[in-house]
């Protein structure tokens, strides 16, 4: 344990020493990637106190911390996230069929797949079969079971793992029709974006909420709880899958849009269509999408020329957002919608885990 710490140690070191002699290094530097990977999860680690650990906040911050393990192989991140499963039995969250309870499930899913021990895994098969078989209350509410694009993040990695590990197509039919009825629900043909919920549609009147400027309101960080859900549905969907077409299509729908409302400093405002009037970019939708763009660069889905000076902006400008400590600030806190209730010191554990799976990705774009 105490090479292991000192190891730790040596590379927090090295990323506050990059941080101190700016000119000697650059965002694109791998030392200085790896680092700062360490940083933020080392931090965050520390205070993830807000929600218990296996919530859906951590949730998102588990599946970037597993990223950067793959990335830097720092047995630190890897004990933490063993330590993490064997408080919790590795049990996801209480409720059966909301979809933000699933979360962590993907974390449990990818240790499982190093460890092979089932008991990561049966807490949560046994929630999701009664998910199946029993109605649940999301249903009842809204009509159907994944009503919010945030979902569309939480549960269908979650289902497609399971589908991929335990060999068993059936959890990823089922997610695809779940995914299926949130897009006929929520998507826009017009503007390629995800509405965060009935709430924000326009109905055929042409009556509902709209943003100061008149537009729609499409959320910064519910595009990019989509966009990093695609990504990460398309990393275990078999290549012959028969819906996989429809997936890598609506990525790339997705990303063109987002292209174009990048701001110029690599930044996505909380308001998509109507920039101007939230000043300041926000970290946890722009690690989404950053995240979401470097990804499809390395699968050579996205055309390397267009879109590698989009990530370049935003990787830039999300560490613009990183304070000396680890901390990834201007983060806005939980909500549904646009809002300007946050500042550089605002954080959230998901924030992290955005700022974490990009990284983990530009890294690959490094040479």
């Amino acid at each position: 344990m105490r090479n292991k710490s000192f190891a730790f140690l040596f590379a927090i070191g090295c990323f506050l020493s990059l941080r101190s002699n700016g000119q000697q290094t650059t965002v694109f530097e791998k030392d200085y990637i790896k680092a700062s990977l360490l940083k933020v999860a080392s931090w965050q680690m520390q205070h993830s106190n807000k929600k218990p650990l296996n919530d859906w906040t951590n949730g998102a911050l588990y599946t970037g911390i597993f990223a950067a393990y793959e990335a830097t192989k720092s047995p630190l991140l890897l004990d933490s996230m063993m330590a993490m499963g064997t408080r919790y039995q590795w049990r996801p969250g209480r409720r059966f069929d909301h979809a933000d309870d699933y979360a962590i499930t993907q974390t449990y899913i990818d240790l499982y797949r190093l460890k092979k021990d089932k008991a990561m895994l049966q807490p949560s098969l046994d929630s999701l079969d009664k998910m199946k078989s029993l109605p649940g209350n999301e249903v009842k509410k809204h009509g159907i079971i994944w009503w919010w694009c945030d979902a569309l993040f939480m549960a269908p990695p979650t289902m497609a793992k399971l589908a991929k590990t335990l060999k068993d197509p059936t959890w990823l039919v089922l997610s695809d029709t779940f995914f299926r009825q949130t897009y006929r629900l929520l998507y826009s043909q017009e503007y390629h974006l995800f509405a965060r919920d009935a709430n924000y549609l326009i109905d055929a009147n042409g009556n509902g909420k709209r943003e100061s400027n008149g537009q729609k309101v499409f959320w910064s960080r519910g595009n990019g709880w989509v966009m990093g859900g695609l990504v990460k549905l398309l990393q275990e969907m078999p290549k012959n899958y028969e819906g996989r077409d429809f997936y890598i299509n609506l990525y790339k729908e997705m990303a063109n849009s987002l292209l174009a409302l990048q701001q110029a400093d690599g930044l996505w405002r909380t308001s998509l269509l109507d920039p101007g009037a939230y000043p300041g970019g926000e970290g946890s939708g722009t690690g989404f999408n950053c995240y979401a763009l470097a990804w499809g660069i390395n699968q050579k889905i996205l055309d390397k020329p267009t879109f590698l000076p989009a990530v370049k902006k935003a990787w830039v400008g999300l560490n613009s957002l990183l304070l000396e400590d680890g901390t990834v600030g201007w983060v806005q806190p939980i909500g549904g919608d646009p809002r300007r209730n946050f500042n550089a010191n605002s954080w959230e554990a998901y924030g992290a885990g955005a700022y974490l799976l990009a990284g983990s990705e530009v890294i690959k774009l490094v040479k």
